[in-house]
């Protein structure tokens, strides 16, 4: 049996009065969705305009005022993909939807050049949904080190030659989300950033160390960063500031978007027992936390708890509702555990888990380590996905 792809937990209800933004990085799986599952689904008129074309933009590019022209008496939804690419599209979708009760879902991969030509983004009347690469809960065929070397982006998952998939994806986001939007200047700068930042990914950000390995200024660096975020390609993990008895670190951690986008650009080693494999490790079980805020609870906060000492723990989730240590390891002893136990001490924390890759589910029952749980990341990613601690 081969790796195949379940059915994408995102779901869209757009009621008939009602339009959406879909944002999500390059091959995500937007337009996939859309053909296969949402589109299917609608029980009204659906037009699917794809920026991605050239005769199709060429023709908006010159006059925006056609859609308005074209769709003054449409009743149903208007699907456009790459919105992105014609920032004056949304002054008449605008109109369209406070004149005439259009119905839009407007997908897009960039929303800083949205953002920089102070586009309309319809001041409240869509509403906003993320993409991300596909869940651990998503997929069948494919183990562990395979994912980490691969990524969860759909077409490098299933690809036969993923790397070098991979390599092109690279250079593509290089050239069409980065070098064709004019965000930066000094290329070969931006592509050593991105090898940097693929190594530092997981760690504190630190822009002035950054600029010393790129060749640019801590300045430019922060811009640099901003452009992942804004294109999708990256984010930030706050730290938790709320502690009563420890003095915290307030720096943000920042993390590329995918695993295998990661192991590319950093080179490093996707082999199990390795350090880098438990980086990597962290990344994936992170992305599927990500896809589930997304798609379930995009209110949930996600942070991580470092006092000024060192002690560390990788995630919280909520208002200390579930803190979450990360292990590569297959058998976890009370030594890995001082960082959950320092964190009781801080304050209450309803649940307390290490996913690793141990087999058996079990509980720790001697303080001050009682209560902590060790899962088996497989068995994590279900109960996550079924409810179990939310």
């Amino acid at each position: 049996m081969g790796k195949f792809i379940l059915n994408r937990h995102i779901s869209l209800n757009l009621p008939q009065d009602r339009s959406a933004f879909l944002w999500g990085p390059r091959k995500c799986g937007k337009s996939w969705w859309l053909n296969h599952q949402w589109i299917p689904q609608q029980n009204r008129s659906v037009v699917l305009l794809d920026l991605l074309k050239t005769d199709v933009l060429a023709e908006y590019v010159v006059r925006p005022s056609l859609l308005r022209e074209r769709f003054d008496r449409f009743q149903g939804v208007i699907v456009i993909d790459e919105i992105q690419k014609i920032p004056g599209l949304l002054d008449e979708i605008h109109w369209l939807i406070e004149n005439r009760g259009v119905s839009f879902l407007l997908t897009g991969s960039s929303a800083r050049k949205l953002k920089k030509s102070h586009a309309n983004l319809l001041g409240g009347r869509a509403w906003r949904r993320v993409m991300v690469p596909l869940s651990l809960s998503e997929i069948k065929g494919a183990d562990l080190s395979e994912i980490i070397r691969t990524g969860l982006l759909p077409p490098h998952f299933l690809s036969s030659h993923p790397i070098e998939d991979l390599r092109a994806y690279v250079n593509d986001y290089l050239k069409e989300e980065i070098i064709d939007e004019a965000l930066v200047q000094n290329v070969p700068a931006f592509s050593e950033f991105l090898r940097v930042a693929a190594l530092t990914s997981s760690e504190l950000l630190d822009y002035t160390n950054v600029a010393s390995e790129t060749g640019v200024s801590a300045k430019v660096v922060r811009s640099y960063f901003d452009i992942l975020e804004q294109t999708f390609l990256g984010f930030r993990v706050p730290c938790w500031k709320k502690s009563k008895t420890r003095r915290m670190i307030l720096t943000d951690k920042f993390y590329l978007f995918d695993v295998g986008v990661t192991q590319f650009l950093s080179r490093r080693s996707s082999n199990p027992g390795t350090p880098e494999f438990g980086k990597a490790f962290e990344q994936l079980i992170l992305m599927e936390l990500r896809a589930y805020q997304a798609y379930k609870d995009p209110e949930l906060p996600i942070s991580f708890w470092r006092t000024s000492t060192g002690q560390e723990v990788d995630f919280l989730l909520g208002e200390k509702d579930l803190a979450i240590e990360i292990k590569a390891s297959t058998r976890l002893r009370q030594a890995d555990l001082s960082s959950l136990a320092a964190l009781a001490e801080d304050g209450a924390v309803k649940r307390r888990i290490v996913v690793s890759l141990e087999r058996e589910q079990r509980q720790f029952l001697d303080p001050p380590y009682r209560g902590i749980e060790i899962w088996p990341w497989q068995e994590f990613v279900a109960a996550l996905w079924s409810g179990e601690f939310f």
